[in-house]
């Protein structure tokens, strides 16, 4: 927790309309389904929203770039370069599935994981306003990675971090955001609002660390629970 000072700073930076605007946007495709036209092209809108956000910080070693898969729909990498090749990964998946009709049912997806693809999309332009992150000067490589074909069995994040594997990549840490900010269905059951952290499937240490951070900068509680089953994005 040594770096509250640039967090607290930071935190003010975050805009709840910017989220819900771009989101908007997001769940506007009809689907985005890995295999459908329109996966491909919310992919390529992803990837244009990245580059312009890199473009109006002014980073100059910041970069982005579509992860291709024998699939439509590319995963969207951007890089922030640190003093170390050291890799923390912020992800989520950007596709979406109409489970009656995959192929070409209605799938907005704002929830799951629009919710998470605006949220890190947003850290990633705040982040940039860090003087001493945008010039690569904070210790580790940070990573954003919106994933191509969760929906279809995690396919999109095993194809990145198997080529990780192969090219002897260093990734320290990796944090998923899957469906953020919905508290409705948690107040209706008479629970209060809520930080979900996920506790099956994942490192304790990461995790306790997760557990420190939400104390240290959130208003509201974290709870515990569970994924479940291993082959899901709450992994």
């Amino acid at each position: 927790m040594g770096q509250t000072t640039a967090v607290k700073a930071l935190l003010p930076k975050l805009n709840k309309t910017t989220i819900q605007s771009k989101l908007q946007t997001f769940s506007n495709f009809y689907n985005r389904y890995y295999k459908s036209s329109y996966g491909k092209q919310s992919s390529e809108w992803l990837l244009s929203e990245v580059q312009s956000i890199i473009t109006a910080s002014g980073a100059k070693n910041v970069t982005v770039k579509a992860f291709a898969h024998s699939w439509g729909q590319s995963s969207v990498i951007a890089t922030i370069p640190g003093k170390s090749a050291k890799t923390i990964v912020v992800g989520a998946h950007q596709d979406s599935i109409n489970l009656n009709n995959p192929s070409s049912g209605k799938a907005p997806g704002a929830d799951d994981d629009g919710s998470g693809s605006m949220t890190i999309l947003e850290a990633f332009r705040v982040v940039l306003t860090d003087s001493r992150v945008s010039s690569s000067q904070a210790t580790n490589t940070l990573e954003f990675h919106w994933y191509s074909a969760e929906e279809g069995g995690l396919l999109g994040s095993q194809a990145i971090f198997q080529q990780y594997a192969k090219d002897g990549r260093d990734v320290k840490a990796m944090l998923q955001q899957d469906m953020t900010g919905y508290v409705q269905g948690t107040l209706d059951h008479g629970r209060k609002e809520s930080v979900g952290v996920i506790t099956d499937y994942v490192d304790t240490g990461l995790t306790n660390f997760i557990k420190l951070v939400i104390n240290a900068y959130c208003g509201i509680p974290y709870v515990e629970t569970k994924c479940g089953i291993r082959d899901r994005s709450c992994v």
